[in-house]
């Protein structure tokens, strides 16, 4: 079945599906700035608060294996109400926190409600569009949710200083809600309920397990998520090393990580020029090694005590800009295979990048940090074995879909 889309459907769906993805970055950078307001009023350490993002990152991990085979079954729109109504009364209780364990196990329940849209977007990227604009889309939607890390930080900063941490919480939940209040109304429906998958446990880990079984699924998957876990490295020990070690205030913070996220931006977006010229396959190849050259490079650098605030800066934003060609193209990979079954394979694609990326920040929240060694310790292992990764695995993969010279037509229901 072929449908033609307009300019402005396509426009549309852009900003729709970029905003659901941008719901779980935003729970996420909104409330780096209050992390020592938060402290103090939970009586803990600025490092501690770290917890509850690992929190947060397992939660997503988790709640998107529970996401994929409810998005299949009774369709895209139904599950995604179902976790916004929980994101929003998790968003509530991260208001009325007053202890850190309390406040890190609602910040896991938040995580599982918002990894509703985190799914079904990108569910609806392979339902919505053409698999050869794969790339480009998820380009597009990393545009929009480039917002956060260059507006979150820096208004949570504000709103911190202005009215406390505890509004951040509910700017959030408003966000849910108006979220969920578009998707009602604007956003259409692309995949109908399919009466024909089991939600009984062994049929999913068997769906699941096919899934996995895919070596480009894997390969790029594994590829992806170990690369991303840098990102979650930087973004929870950011705050410690930028406010605690190099004493930037709150408001500065917030400036100096919408800065950095421009590496991130713009890479992505430079992406889908490189894309006219280079398969994917090859983009993601060279920009993981220079991913992984910069990483060593930093970590080095300041083991030797080397680096200062504006040279630590730049060589994030190396890193960042390196990841920004990596992750478009790794996820597109990894769904190509798949077209009955995408939820379930964006669900452990999802869960894969933020179990491993939950892991790493947990680690590293793990440190008492007196200097930025650990976090540029672990965000240059996650490149070299993101690198490892992708030579090992490209050995496995014998029928690849190459994105370029697949021909599907979208389709909108």
């Amino acid at each position: 079945m072929e449908a033609t889309m307009t300019t402005r459907r396509y426009w549309s769906l852009i900003l729709i599906l970029g905003t659901m993805t941008a719901l779980g970055p935003f729970s996420i950078d909104m409330y780096l700035s209050g992390y020592q307001a938060i402290a103090i009023d939970l009586h803990t350490t600025t490092a501690r608060i770290g917890l509850s993002l690992a929190s947060y990152f397992i939660g997503i991990s988790a709640g998107q294996l529970l996401y994929g085979p409810l998005l299949d079954r009774f369709g895209r729109k139904k599950p995604l109400y179902a976790g916004l109504v929980v994101y929003i009364l998790a968003s509530a209780g991260c208001i009325v926190a007053k202890s850190l364990d309390f406040f890190v196990a609602v910040r896991f329940i938040q995580a599982i409600g918002s990894c509703a849209a985190a799914v079904a977007s990108v569910a609806m990227v392979r339902d919505f569009f053409p698999i050869k604009d794969s790339a480009k889309v998820f380009a597009l939607l990393m545009l929009v949710v480039s917002a956060s890390p260059m507006l979150a930080p820096t208004i949570g900063g504000y709103i911190t200083a202005a009215w406390g941490w505890q509004i951040i919480f509910v700017v959030l939940g408003l966000m849910g809600f108006f979220l969920m209040l578009t998707c009602i109304f604007f956003l259409p429906e692309s995949h109908q309920p399919d009466t024909s998958m089991s939600l009984k446990p062994a049929p999913i880990i068997n769906g699941f397990w096919a899934v996995m079984r895919e070596p480009q699924f894997y390969t790029y998957a594994l590829t992806g998520a170990l690369a991303f876990s840098g990102l979650f490295v930087y973004v929870s020990s950011s705050p410690v090393v930028f406010m605690d070690i190099f004493h930037v205030s709150e408001k500065h913070f917030g400036w100096i990580f919408a800065g950095l996220s421009v590496g991130l931006i713009g890479s992505s977006q430079l992406n889908s020029l490189t894309l006219r010229y280079f398969r994917s396959e090859q983009i993601i190849r060279v920009a993981l090694l220079g991913q992984t050259l910069v990483g060593v490079a930093l970590c080095f650098g300041t083991y030797m005590g080397w680096l200062g605030l504006g040279s630590t800066i730049f060589i994030l934003f190396l890193f960042l800009s390196c990841l920004g060609f990596v992750y478009p193209n790794a996820t597109a990979l990894s769904i190509a295979p798949f077209k009955k079954n995408a939820g379930s394979a964006a669900a452990l694609m999802g869960a894969l990048q933020m179990g491993i990326g939950g892991l790493a920040s947990t680690i590293s929240s793990l440190f008492d940090m007196t200097t930025a060694v650990p976090m540029t310790v672990i965000m240059a292992a996650t490149a070299v074995l993101s690198l490892t990764m992708l030579l090992i695995g490209r050995t496995r993969i014998t029928n690849p879909v190459l994105l370029q010279e697949a021909g599907e037509a979208a389709v909108i229901h």
